[in-house]
């Protein structure tokens, strides 16, 4: 069993959350349910959870501000949280996980199962990416945090050439050679990436440095040559985006 609190300052949301785990979830042992941030830090000192399904916005103390007071974080956090888009964008960027409210059930079974597969507690790296995104500031980070089966990573973004869908997993193939398996679909990995501006979906199936492409090939949709000698589809729907992206101001 994984022992877990809940920290929310509302009622209906903690009780929604705990009948979804009860319902879903049953790996999941709640050991409180905290309706305040210093409630939530009282638990945390006494029950010792490895797993904390946290509230952003709360009164007083935010989730964000609740995390500051941990020099190193010893448990798993699954935020919680209504429509933010720079909150959830943040959260994205240091490959850290988040419930939307009103929590669906399949996204609750997907983010504990993250939790079981990575089986460590996330990086204090990624919780400075975090922050540093939270107050807008220039966080200096050319590193991206990712999830793989014995923990995180942290690697250069521009040594990623390409990443490849398989189902909820994806493949990273690095200019180094090496190849990481991340615990990320493709989508999220796309979300993470988006803010260094070079990287493109060219196939439901592919995502690309566009820094690394050394040929396009026509055709169809056509495909790219990379520069550690690899070929990627281009998809019909995604072509004119792709060459717009390669060639600014092309007439079409």
């Amino acid at each position: 069993m994984i022992k877990a609190i809940l920290i929310d300052d509302e009622v209906h949301c903690i009780d929604t959350l705990s009948i979804l785990i009860s319902d879903y979830c049953p790996e999941i042992a709640v050991m409180d349910r905290c309706h305040s941030a210093k409630k939530g830090l009282e638990a945390i000192e006494k029950i010792k959870p490895e797993l904390v399904f946290l509230d952003i916005e709360m009164p007083v103390m935010n989730g964000f501000e609740l995390l500051e007071q941990f020099k190193q974080i010893p448990f798993s956090v699954i935020f919680t949280t209504s429509y933010d888009q720079y909150a959830i964008k943040a959260i994205r960027f240091s490959a850290l996980d988040y419930l939307l409210k009103p929590i669906d059930p399949k996204e609750l079974v997907t983010a504990v199962h993250k939790v079981q597969v990575q089986k460590m507690p996330p990086t204090i790296e990624q919780f400075q990416m975090l922050m540093e995104q939270i107050q807008h500031k220039e966080s200096g980070f050319t590193k991206i945090a990712v999830p793989t089966a014995e923990g995180f990573e942290l690697i250069p973004a521009d040594s990623v050439v390409r990443c490849e869908a398989d189902d909820n997993y994806s493949h990273l193939y690095l200019s180094n050679k090496n190849k990481i398996t991340v615990c990320r679909t493709l989508k999220e990995m796309e979300e993470q990436l988006e803010n260094f501006g070079y990287f493109i979906r060219v196939h439901h199936s592919y995502l690309v440095n566009l820094n690394e492409v050394t040929k396009y090939i026509r055709g169809e949709g056509g495909y790219l040559v990379m520069n550690d000698g690899s070929t990627v589809n281009v998809s019909r729907s995604r072509k004119d985006m792709l060459l717009n992206k390669l060639q600014p101001g092309r007439v079409q």
